[in-house]
């Protein structure tokens, strides 16, 4: 099975500074058109975000990271698109995936949705989430989308938890 792949990277929190890799949604959501060098990765809360959000306010214009389970992948990136976020990336729930990829697909509604959508390992959401609740933060620094071809093998911060 082949997997379309789209890298991003934290650049803060500096602890969880690596390259990681999530699948985009198969059939809805939208593509990157831009590259965000410096945007907020931020958790939504709660969670799962199949309803309202108790931290909209921090989404708008942001990328949400939101945690699988509770409704549809559709779902949960037209939550985070209503409350004006530029992307949603959805970990696993399962934390100790650390390589299996979900292909997200459109639910039986005759919804759409326009943001990006992208899929990540339950090990990688989980280890992120897990950061910023130690360092006290409401949300990491990302970039996204990265072109890891650009960037030498020896120089690529992959998380040590994943094996490429």
């Amino acid at each position: 099975r082949i997997h379309e792949y789209l890298y991003f990277q934290v650049l803060s929190p500096g602890d969880i500074r690596y390259i990681f890799t999530a699948t985009p949604a198969k059939d809805f959501g939208g593509v990157f058109n831009t590259r965000y060098d410096q945007i907020h990765l931020v958790p939504a809360d709660p969670p799962e975000a199949c309803g309202e959000l108790n931290n909209g306010v921090f989404i708008q214009d942001q990328i949400a990271l939101v945690e699988r389970g509770g409704c549809s992948f559709l779902s949960k990136t037209r939550v985070i698109q209503e409350h004006g976020g530029r992307a949603v990336i959805i970990a696993d729930n399962a934390y100790d995936n650390d390589s299996f990829y979900i292909e997200m697909v459109q639910d039986s509604s005759r919804r759409t949705a326009d943001i990006p959508a992208l899929f990540l390992l339950g090990r990688d959401g989980y280890m992120i989430r897990r950061s910023l609740e130690q360092h006290g933060l409401p949300w990491a620094v990302i970039s996204i989308p990265v072109n890891v071809t650009s960037i030498p093998t020896y120089e690529m911060m992959q998380p040590p938890w994943t094996f490429w």
